[in-house]
């Protein structure tokens, strides 16, 4: 699934390990989350949408579940 975690993270100057540790997960989380490998789930979602202040959807693109 995509995300926008890369775009969020460059323009509020994070690591992936500074917003890993932000939602209590590893740096290899986010890293799998980002290159598409790994699906967050429901809660991790809310925890990163949380974290940039936006909903999850404005953080994950649903488009492709959208087709099932």
């Amino acid at each position: 699934m995509k995300s926008k975690i890369p775009e969020l993270r460059k323009k509020h100057k994070l690591s992936q390990e500074e917003l890993a540790t932000a939602v209590g997960v590893t740096r290899q989380t986010i890293t799998s989350i980002e290159c598409e490998k790994y699906t967050a789930s429901l809660v991790l979602a809310y925890k990163i949408a949380k974290y940039f202040g936006l909903s999850i959807e404005e953080v994950f693109d649903f488009t492709e579940l959208e087709e099932i």
